[in-house]
């Protein structure tokens, strides 16, 4: 009994060894401290149930270790119903690229953060690793962007959301003048609002969470959105509508965005999506996915005065793309 009291804690000291060797969790890593200095007092019971949860936990380190973990935000207390086009998008991309680069799982983490937060975290490496984002020069000299127009220049095309008693301020004969100066509402950090204010608009910024409540308390008379985005958010709530005579135009890329060291997600992203183009499935999943299906015809852009603006905030690659007609949404 002695001597396999013996064998098994030499066996327990060399697999703390091993574990400790391992990127695990630093808690993990503490524990692993105590343990090799008591061990020589543990009982044969005690010992046994101690070596088999660290066989355990090294074997599934191994099995993990084997598969690419892709983390994201997915806020519980504002869940954003718009965000399944983006997992959607990227478990596509990152199941075309398994025979290049094997399994992989998305994960999301249930954390409340803006977009300047969450690049920041990605800067860090903390917490997770990729986000999607409106570009801009300053984005992608922090982050590393996929240049690909995930949206296809979607985001560009502004649509207003406004008080239900309001529309008589826009009409087919509205001005760019007038437009300039009613007070309209954007969020902080975001780029929108940089290109607004450059056109000369009058912005009021406020959290993300809280311009709908904003534009309904008169805090400015309209907030403009993607073509995509109005209906979904205003859907329970009556006392708005979407504008419907006016749009405004600028060239607006989404990019999903990555650490610039995480080399391997990079290369991964980037071959999944080449594969997606060349074979049709990203034109596809982009007019049938729901949030994208028919929202040209539904937001009847053909209908309305549209403005264009500039974007002076785009770096010289994103305006490489601006010429490629594939690249791009085509309105009817």
């Amino acid at each position: 009994m002695i001597i396999l009291v013996v064998l098994v804690q030499a066996l327990l000291v060399g697999l703390i060894k091993s574990i400790a060797k391992l990127p695990v969790n630093p808690v993990i890593i503490k524990i692993l401290i105590g343990v090799s200095f008591k061990v020589k007092k543990l009982s044969l019971i005690v010992s046994l149930l101690i070596l088999l949860f660290f066989v355990s936990h090294l074997t599934h380190a191994n099995v993990d270790s084997d598969v690419d973990v892709i983390r994201y935000v997915d806020s519980k207390k504002y869940p954003d119903s718009k965000k399944s086009y983006f997992t959607d998008l990227l478990t596509l991309i990152l199941e075309s690229s398994k025979p290049e680069y094997g399994d992989f799982k998305l994960q999301p983490v249930a954390m409340d953060m803006g977009q300047a937060r969450s690049s920041l975290m990605i800067e860090r490496n903390q917490y997770i690793d990729l986000n999607w984002r409106m570009t801009s020069q300053q984005l992608e000299q922090q982050l590393q962007a996929i240049y690909f127009p995930i949206l296809k220049g979607l985001m560009g095309y502004r649509i207003f959301i406004i008080n239900k008693n309001a529309q008589r301020k826009f009409n087919q004969s509205t001005s760019l003048y007038d437009l300039q100066n009613l007070h309209l509402g954007q969020g902080y950090n975001w780029p929108d609002t940089k290109i607004l204010l450059a056109n000369g608009f009058s912005v009021i910024q406020g959290h993300e969470n809280f311009l709908l409540d904003m534009l309904k308390k008169g805090r400015f008379s309209y907030f403009p959105r993607a073509l995509h985005e109005p209906w979904s958010e205003i859907a329970n709530d009556s006392s708005l509508m979407v504008e419907q005579h006016i749009m405004l135009e600028y060239p607006a890329p989404v990019f999903f965005f990555v650490n610039k060291n995480n080399k391997k997600l990079q290369k991964r992203l980037n071959t999944g999506i080449n594969k997606l183009v060349i074979s049709g499935q990203f034109d596809q999943f982009f007019l049938n996915h729901p949030i994208t299906a028919s929202v040209l015809q539904r937001a009847k852009v053909k209908q309305r005065n549209t403005f264009k603006l500039r974007n002076p905030f785009l770096s010289k690659q994103t305006k490489t793309l601006l010429n490629n007609d594939k690249l791009w949404v085509n309105l009817p």
